[in-house]
């Protein structure tokens, strides 16, 4: 291939942190760490290919994770960063990028503006890393005593992702096999490797302790807004076999009548969701009197809802759905819609609450005329 993969890696243990799980799956606002460092560099568009290094115990919590992205398959990493490094860069040698960008999993916060930095600074350099200058005075220090103040004037703390020509650096940390050394840019530095420095942000720091951890919570806190939204939709009952409700086919004596597939669940989310940012109803961006969603299947509906929270730089949080029917019996199928809800989203299965409750037979719902479904929704949106 051409183009550009970023390489994720998140093969560490993160011990320092504590906690159950490394690090890289510790939830950060309800998000798993590794989750925003992936869904940054897929959404950039200078980057054509994601694909982590995970450590191959790991496989189950990759998969909660990153659950619904779409990205490549992991990769199995090794005893040390280098190694995991080296193992990922081995594992896109068959069909080989131009470029390659490397980036540390405990970087939650990197930027699209860094991302395109570096992979500007590679049209013209064999390798650049984002960094930032050294502003605090530096001090030699010997058995706990100031030796020597430094000459901070050239120093710069360094960052990921850093960036390479995939054929250089994959020679590189190949002939470095061993060395110990601490980044990719030294692993490039030893080559002969030119490497550019390009301006990084404070905002990308390293999640390394509990301290950490919580930084980062208050960086959420204070760099985004929650946005609530609404929906509600009904549809009849009318002739047919079947239901669709939340993108699951379920059986039935009569189906639900609608332009679409009348998925009453799916409905009442994407209207929740495009209301939590703005953006009008399910009819403004699916009129029913348009021949091309003549049957449409709803999940075509959320995905565009979902899409423009993303396309705005925004998370869903969580979704919170009661389907209200006398039939049918919606428990049996309350797994597979919930599985198929955070499919579509792209979510983790712990962020979606699917419910059913009846009118205890009041009204048109009690009298089986048809299904209704009411969401409320939670989105964090940067300011």
């Amino acid at each position: 291939m051409t183009g550009c993969t970023a390489l994720i890696v998140a093969a560490g243990r993160g011990s320092r942190i504590g906690g159950d799980v490394p690090k890289q799956y510790q939830h950060l606002a309800g998000t798993p760490l590794l989750r925003y460092s992936a869904e940054a560099f897929a959404r950039h568009a200078g980057i054509d290919e994601v694909r982590v290094v995970i450590h191959p115990g790991d496989r189950t919590l990759y998969e909660e994770a990153l659950a619904g992205l779409d990205i490549g398959a992991p990769v199995a990493g090794g005893e040390t960063r280098q190694d995991s490094v080296r193992l990922g860069l081995e594992s896109l040698s068959e069909d080989a990028p131009d470029k390659v960008l490397i980036h540390d999993a405990a970087r939650p916060f990197v930027d699209s503006v860094t991302i395109g930095r570096i992979v500007t600074a590679l049209d013209s350099a064999d390798g650049a890393l984002a960094a930032v200058p050294v502003v605090d005075t530096l001090k030699r220090g010997v058995k706990g005593l100031v030796s020597a103040t430094l000459d901070r004037a050239c120093l710069w703390r360094a960052q990921t992702p850093q960036g390479f020509r995939y054929p250089a650096i994959l020679a590189a940390h190949r002939a470095g096999q061993g060395k110990g050394l601490t980044d990719d840019a030294a692993v490039a530095e030893e080559a002969g490797l030119a490497v550019a420095l390009v301006e990084g942000s404070e905002v990308n720091f390293k999640v390394t302790t509990e301290d950490d951890l919580l930084r980062a919570e208050r960086h959420l806190a204070a760099d985004s807004l929650i946005r609530v939204g609404m929906g509600f939709d009904v549809h009849a009952f009318g002739p047919g076999d079947h239901v669709w409700l939340c993108g699951v086919r379920i059986e039935h004596k009569q189906s639900l009548i609608g332009h679409s597939d009348a998925d009453v669940g799916l409905h009442a989310l994407t209207d929740a969701l495009l209301g939590a940012i703005g953006a009008g109803d399910i009819g403004v961006h699916f009129p029913d009197d348009d021949p091309r969603w003549k049957g449409a299947t709803s999940d075509r509906f959320l995905t565009h809802a979902g899409g423009l929270i993303a396309e705005r730089g925004g998370t869903i949080v969580n979704l919170d759905l009661t389907v209200i029917c006398e039939t049918p019996k919606l428990r049996p199928h309350n797994a597979a819609m919930v599985a198929r809800v955070s499919e579509i989203l792209g979510l983790p299965r712990s962020r979606v609450s699917i419910k059913a409750t009846t009118t205890e037979r009041l009204g048109f719902t009690g009298r089986g005329e048809g299904i209704a479904a009411q969401a409320i929704v939670s989105v964090r949106l940067p300011e």
